[in-house]
């Protein structure tokens, strides 16, 4: 297993539209930049097995606790967290580090920012990485023709019932927030260690509220013409995922002007934390092609 980014390594912190997002930048600060996305329910820890190897690869490496998570501002208000917003988000760390373009890489709700940030600025993402995640374009449509998939997303209308899920998911110091982890996840992924990061993320003040907060914008998804990706794509998927079937996957890579699929036979939705080396050997060899 390679080992675990140092959890006491310092944040900083950047202003970025209208909000102050925590961040761990690691790796030579003349470096390309990649900024690491992460997903719901988890904030920068997400990536603790592919900052290090990230950085020795000569990449300058941002991971921000995104909007509403962690350490991170938590505006109120779900329009607070639409599609439009969040890749403004991004671009906004990239300026603020003074780099023009930038290669993103996305898990899970962070793989929809990162599609939707290479569609809306195709001249700012110079590659774009997605584990896991659907194109914001292809959900609806996909999960319209496929019952299959509407039903492994029945959580997500769920969520958009008011204080309801806040109550159930912070009810037994989280029990059913670590039970969507560990059950979702091969034997092992997440150490109690981890779930106690988790826990501490997730108790932070209003923390929760924003998290469901980006399920609940979805009503409000900006209009996009053309979410066609010009940048050089490439999509990891673990097979074994239990919310989001592998035509999701085929679906979105169909928007690629360029693009290709690594699939993971072995790995759930969790790609990165179970196999990291694999992740990280595709991710390295794609970004420095």
């Amino acid at each position: 297993m390679i080992q675990t980014f140092d959890p006491r390594t310092p944040g900083v912190r950047h202003r970025v539209n209208g909000v102050t997002l925590h961040a761990i930048e690691a790796g030579p600060e003349d470096g390309p930049l990649v900024i690491l996305l992460h997903g719901f329910p988890e904030f920068w820890w997400g990536w603790r097995y592919q900052i290090g190897p990230l950085a020795e690869a000569g990449f300058r490496v941002l991971v921000p606790d995104q909007r509403g998570y962690h350490l991170s501002d938590k505006p109120e208000g779900r329009r607070a967290y639409d599609l439009d917003t969040l890749a403004k988000d991004v671009v906004g760390l990239a300026d603020a580090l003074g780099r023009r373009t930038f290669a993103v890489v996305g898990h899970d709700w962070g793989g929809l920012v990162a599609w939707w940030t290479a569609s809306r600025y195709p001249d700012r993402v110079a590659k774009l990485v997605v584990l896991n995640a659907p194109h914001p374009s292809v959900a609806g449509p996909y999960m319209r023709s496929h019952p299959s998939q509407m039903l492994r997303s029945l959580y997500v209308g769920f969520f958009q019932v008011p204080r309801l899920p806040e109550a159930m998911l912070s009810a037994k110091g989280y029990r059913s927030l670590k039970d969507a982890l560990v059950r979702s996840s091969r034997s092992g992924t997440f150490s109690d260690e981890d779930i106690a990061r988790y826990e501490q993320a997730w108790s932070q003040p209003g923390a929760l509220t924003a998290m469901l907060n980006w399920y609940r914008a979805l009503p409000f998804r900006p209009d996009m013409e053309d979410p066609t990706v010009r940048s050089p794509a490439l999509v990891i998927w673990g097979s074994r995922d239990r919310f989001l079937e592998k035509g999701l996957a085929e679906a979105s890579l169909a928007l690629c002007a360029t693009g290709d699929i690594r699939w993971i036979e072995s790995a759930t939705h969790w790609v990165q934390h179970e196999e990291p080396e694999a992740v990280n050997a595709a991710m390295v060899g794609f970004l420095k092609s």
